[in-house]
C-alpha cells in the first residue's frame, strides 16, 4: 500500500508551525520595537487654575485670577533619526486672561523654549543635538514604560533640578486607571534679577540683585502603567522675590495653589495612553498567547492528519511476467 499526506493535513501543520514561529517573534523582535519613545509627536497639553500674579502694568500683585499654562511639545524628526533618540522641542508660557489668546508667545507672563533628548528606549536623558537646558532625571513628560510601584526623579523645568516623586496608589482620569506619584518642592533659590530696590524694600537703592525663589506645595501626576504616559498633572507653584539676603518673601510673581490639566487635556491625553497601550499589549501578551496557543492546536491536528488520515491508494498490479525460454 503506497500512502500520501492529504493536502489539508499539510495546510494545517505549515500553518500551525508558522503561529508557533510568530509567537516568539512578537515577544522578542517587534513588541521591543514598538516600545520606543515616539519621534513624531505633536501635542499640546493646557493647565488651568485660579491664582495670583505681579501686574507690570500695575506694579503689585494681584489675586483671584484665571492663570493658564499651555505647552507645546513637537518631535523633531531629522534629528531624531540621525541621532536615535528622541529629540523634541517644547514650547511653555504661562498666561493669564489678558494675554490669551497671544499671537506671540513673548506677551505671556512667562515663556521658555527647550529642546529635549531622551533615549527612545530607557527614556534617559542623552546630553547631544543641541540639548537645552542640559537635565537629568529618569522621568519628565514622560515616565519610563513599564511603571514600577516605587518613587521616581522627575525633572523640574523652573527649579532647574531633579524632585523626588513618591508612589501614592492607583487613581482614575476620565474613567481610565493610573498611577500616582506625587511630590513637592521647598523654597529654593532659583536664580537673580535685576529689579528697582523699591519693589523689594529697598528703598534708598535704585537697582538691586533680587533673589528668584521657587516652591512647589504639590506634583501630583497621574501616569499609565504600560506607556509611562501622564494623563493628568496638577502642580502648586510659587515665583517669589526676596531683598539679597533675606529670608521673607517680598513679591509675589506668580502663585497658584493648583494648576491642573483641563478635562479636554485629560481626555485627549487617556485616549492616546489607552490606544498606545491596547496596542503593546497585544504585541506583547495577547497576540504572542493567541499565536501559541493556535498554532499549537492547528500543529497537533496537522500531524494526527499525516499520521493517521493520509489517504491510502492501492497498489498498481504487477505486470511484468517471467519469460519462459524456449527450449
Amino acid at each position: 500500500m503506497r500512502h500520501k499526506a492529504s493536502p489539508l493535513s499539510l495546510v494545517l501543520l505549515g500553518a500551525g508551525v508558522f503561529l508557533l514561529v510568530l509567537a516568539p517573534l512578537l515577544v522578542w523582535y517587534v513588541q521591543p520595537h514598538a516600545k520606543r519613545t515616539p519621534i513624531d509627536i505633536d501635542t499640546t497639553t493646557v493647565f488651568t487654575g485660579t491664582g495670583s500674579y505681579f501686574d507690570t502694568s500695575e506694579v503689585e500683585t494681584v489675586e483671584g485670577r484665571t492663570i493658564t499654562i499651555t505647552r507645546q511639545v513637537r518631535g523633531d524628526v531629522a534629528d531624531s533619526e540621525k541621532s536615535g533618540n528622541a529629540v523634541w522641542d517644547v514650547s511653555t508660557s504661562v498666561d493669564h486672561q489678558g494675554t490669551l489668546p497671544a499671537s506671540d508667545p513673548r506677551d505671556a507672563l512667562q515663556w521658555t523654549l527647550e529642546r529635549w533628548v531622551t533615549d527612545r528606549v530607557t527614556n534617559e536623558p542623552v546630553h547631544c543635538c543641541e540639548e537645552s537646558p542640559t537635565f537629568d532625571g529618569e522621568a519628565y513628560l514622560k515616565f519610563p514604560f513599564d511603571v514600577e510601584e516605587r518613587s521616581y526623579r522627575w525633572w523640574d523645568s523652573t527649579l532647574g533640578g531633579v524632585v523626588r516623586l513618591s508612589y501614592a496608589g492607583e487613581q482614575e482620569v476620565q474613567g481610565y486607571s493610573g498611577l500616582l506619584f506625587k511630590g513637592e518642592v521647598e523654597p529654593t533659590r532659583t536664580g537673580v534679577r535685576q529689579v528697582p530696590g523699591l519693589l523689594v524694600g529697598k528703598k534708598k537703592i535704585p537697582q538691586v540683585l533680587a533673589e528668584e525663589w521657587y516652591s512647589n506645595s504639590g506634583i501630583e501626576l497621574v501616569v499609565d502603567r504600560r506607556t509611562g504616559r501622564i494623563m493628568n498633572a496638577a502642580i502648586g507653584p510659587r515665583k517669589t522675590l526676596r531683598a539679597p539676603g533675606s529670608t521673607k518673601d517680598a513679591v509675589v510673581l506668580l502663585e497658584s495653589k493648583r494648576v491642573e490639566f483641563t478635562e479636554e487635556t485629560q481626555r485627549r491625553q487617556v485616549e492616546l495612553a489607552s490606544a498606545d497601550s491596547d496596542r503593546l499589549a497585544m504585541l506583547g501578551t495577547t497576540a504572542p498567547a493567541g499565536a501559541a496557543g493556535l498554532g499549537g492546536v492547528l500543529t497537533v491536528a496537522g500531524v494526527v492528519l499525516v499520521v493517521r488520515g493520509r489517504r491510502t491508494e492501492p497498489e498498481a498490479p504487477n505486470t511484468h511476467m517471467m519469460t519462459i525460454p524456449h527450449t
